[in-house]
C-alpha cells in the first residue's frame, strides 16, 4: 500500500518512474496523515502529456480530486468487482470517515481468476526483416527467434496479447521465413498464426497491403524486436473511444544536451546561455493500432515504410493519434546494447 502513496508536489516526471519502478499503473495522493486528497492514473499523466503540459508540473495540476473510493466501515465483494468491471480502475482506495486511508484494493487481487478481458481482435507481428544490428546472430537465426532466456523474443510479443484474449496472429516474413515457420509448426501454440509472405523486402509497411481484405475492425501491428509494457486493452479503448484511424505507441524520452545552448534574439545577438537543458521528446516504438481503411492507402508491391504511411494518413485527412508512455515501458531488443538490457532486467 505504501508504494502507492505520494505527495500532491510530486513531478509527473518523478510520477511516472515510480509507476515504472512499482510497475502499477496509478498512484493515491495523500499528505503526512495519509488522508486521500485524489488519485493519478497513467491515463491522467497520458491526457496531460497530450495538453503539453510540463513534465515538471507537479501532479495536483492534473490528479483527479474525486476518486471512486469504498468505506473502511463495510463493503461487499460483490460492489468491489461490480466498481472495477464498471470503471476498469487499477486500485481502489479504502478511507475512514476522516478520509484516512486504511487500505487499497487492487484489480487483479480483487478480480482473482475471473476474465476481466477478452479483446480478441487481429494482431500483425512485421518479423521478415534482416536483422542488421543483430547480426552475427541474425545470420543464423531469423531475428524473431533470437532468446531472452528461455523463450524468443517473438513469444515474449505474442504473450503480451494473448494476456488480453488476442488469438489470431498474422506474421509478415521474409528473410528466414521458413525457419520461423519451423518453429511454430514444432511449436502447436493455443492461438491461431498464419504467414504472410514478402516475395521481396516491402519495407516497414508495404506486406500490409497483403491483408487489405483480412479485416473488419481495428487491429494491432507490432515489430518483432520491440517489448512493451502497457496496457493494451486500455491502448485499443484509446483508438476506439478516440475515433482514430491510427493510434501510435510513443515512448516519453528525456534528452539531456551536455553544453551550454546559445539562444539568439530576432536580431541575431546572443539573448542567453542555457545551461545543460533538457528536452522531453515522444518517440515512436514501433506499436500501432489501425483501421482496416488505412490500409488502401499502401501501394501494392512497393517498398513503402510505416512512416509514409503515417505521412499519407495525415496528408489524407485522417485522424493519427498518439498513445504516450514511459521510456522504461519500451525495450527495443533489436539492437544489442538495449537487447544486453533487456536479458539483463527480465
Amino acid at each position: 500500500m505504501h508504494e502507492v502513496m505520494v505527495s500532491l508536489d510530486l513531478t509527473i516526471r518523478e510520477a511516472m518512474k515510480k509507476m515504472s519502478q512499482i510497475g502499477e499503473k496509478c498512484l493515491v495522493a495523500v499528505d503526512d496523515q495519509k488522508r486521500v486528497f485524489g488519485t493519478l492514473s497513467d491515463g491522467d499523466i497520458r491526457k496531460a502529456i497530450l495538453k503539453n503540459v510540463g513534465f515538471d508540473e507537479p501532479i495536483s495540476s492534473i490528479y483527479n480530486p474525486k476518486p471512486i473510493t469504498l468505506p473502511a466501515s463495510g463493503y461487499s465483494k460483490k460492489e468491489a468487482i461490480s466498481l472495477f468491471k464498471k470503471g476498469r480502475f487499477d486500485l481502489i482506495p479504502i478511507i475512514n470517515e476522516e478520509r484516512v486511508l486504511t487500505d487499497i484494493l487492487f484489480f487483479e487481487s480483487v478480480l482473482d481468476n475471473e476474465t476481466t478481458c477478452d479483446l480478441n481482435v487481429p494482431v500483425v507481428i512485421m518479423a521478415g526483416g534482416k536483422g542488421t544490428r543483430m547480426e552475427p546472430f541474425t545470420k543464423v537465426l531469423p531475428k524473431p527467434l533470437l532468446p531472452i532466456h528461455d523463450k524468443p523474443i517473438i513469444e515474449h510479443i505474442i504473450e503480451r496479447f494473448t494476456n488480453i484474449g488476442c488469438t489470431k496472429f498474422y506474421l509478415t516474413v521474409n528473410y528466414k521465413g521458413r525457419v520461423l515457420k519451423a518453429y511454430f509448426e514444432e511449436l502447436e501454440p493455443n492461438y491461431n498464426v498464419h504467414f504472410i509472405d514478402e516475395s521481396s523486402p516491402l519495407g516497414t509497411a508495404g506486406c500490409l497491403h497483403l491483408l487489405r481484405d483480412k479485416f473488419n475492425e481495428p487491429f494491432f501491428v507490432s515489430n518483432c524486436d520491440i517489448l512493451i509494457n502497457a496496457n493494451y486493452a486500455n491502448l485499443y479503448d484509446f483508438h476506439v473511444e478516440g475515433s482514430y484511424d491510427m493510434t501510435l505507441v510513443a515512448s516519453v524520452k528525456e534528452y539531456l544536451i551536455p553544453y551550454g545552448v546559445c539562444e539568439i534574439d530576432s536580431d541575431g545577438q546572443l539573448s542567453h546561455i542555457n545551461e545543460k537543458p533538457s528536452y522531453d521528446l515522444l518517440i515512436n516504438t514501433g506499436l500501432y493500432v489501425l483501421n482496416p481503411e488505412v490500409l488502401e492507402l499502401i501501394p501494392e508491391n512497393t517498398f513503402f515504410h510505416i512512416t509514409h504511411l503515417i505521412e499519407k494518413a495525415n496528408d489524407q485527412g485522417m485522424k493519427v493519434g498518439v498513445f504516450p508512455i514511459d521510456d522504461h515501458a519500451w525495450l527495443d531488443v533489436g539492437q544489442w546494447t538495449e537487447y544486453k538490457k533487456t536479458v539483463a532486467s527480465m
